[in-house]
């Protein structure tokens, strides 16, 4: 089947094939100015907003959308993998090789003669095997884990492989009363008026929350979603609010502000 013949394709079995015949198509010559003139490194942002927009699908539950955006993320890796290939990098078939090979690899319970009873034994085993092949054994435990992450996610990271190792309270209660630890240190900077270790006793008040979160197993970039989600409806609620009393937001004192807030907050928005 020639290119254009692929482009056009509509069997369900081949739809990688035509994607990455559409993507050499627009590199090559007479195809998109555009796309023929990005490079690795001029996508970057491209890759982080899908991945975000794909996150954001997820957590609606919408389908559709869901398809949509797992697309535009597929795109991305397909995007490089072509420019890597025209510079005689890589191709696509052996990023798709290497990710299976790492899977075959790290699933020794599921293709190989080891076994693991639960999930917490799955993620030991995995994280020694990347160990091994990475040949990290003589740097530090923690070396390169979540690099490039952002600083939430990263620091949950940190947290669950540091607990692996077992670096972790051994009851939640440990785990609050270092919040308070951390609050009331922030507390004695803020009092001080020391900018930077203000600057620092936030950050680790920060981290000091997000272990909670990973102690209780919740995903902190989750929680966030929600209270920014809350925050953003119970805000647009309480503009309405103030606008059912003639006045709109920049006409509002703080206190008419708070007023309406707690308001809506009753209601149960």
């Amino acid at each position: 089947m020639t290119d254009d013949e692929m482009i056009h394709c509509d069997e369900p079995g081949k739809q990688i094939e035509r994607l990455r015949a559409i993507m050499h198509r627009l590199r090559a010559p007479g195809g998109c100015p555009w796309d023929a003139e990005q490079t690795h490194e001029s996508i970057i942002s491209n890759m982080i907003e899908e991945a975000y927009e794909c996150v954001d699908a997820i957590r609606s539950g919408d389908d559709a959308h869901m398809r949509e955006e797992l697309g535009d993320l597929l795109l991305q890796v397909v995007f490089h993998s072509e420019i890597a290939e025209e510079r005689g990098g890589f191709d696509f078939y052996q990023v798709a090789a290497e990710i299976s090979d790492k899977l075959v690899r790290r699933h020794p319970h599921v293709f190989g003669e080891t076994s693991a009873e639960d999930s917490d034994q799955v993620l030991k085993q995995w994280d020694a095997i990347k160990r091994t092949e990475k040949g990290e054994k003589e740097v530090p435990y923690l070396h390169g884990t979540g690099k490039g992450l952002p600083a939430l996610i990263r620091a949950n990271k940190l947290l669950k492989k540091a607990s692996k190792a077992g670096f972790d309270w051994p009851e939640e209660a440990g785990v609050v009363s270092k919040i308070r630890e951390e609050l009331g240190e922030l507390e004695s900077a803020i009092a001080g008026k020391n900018a930077s270790e203000v600057e620092e006793e936030l950050g680790d008040l920060f981290f000091s929350v997000v272990n909670l979160a990973r102690y209780r197993k919740i995903d902190p970039e989750v929680l966030m979603a929600a209270a920014n989600k809350k925050f953003e409806h119970r805000f647009g609620a309480m503009e309405l609010e103030l606008k059912a009393g003639g006045k709109s937001l920049e006409q509002s004192t703080l206190g008419e502000m708070e007023n309406a807030w707690l308001t809506v907050k009753e209601r149960g928005m």
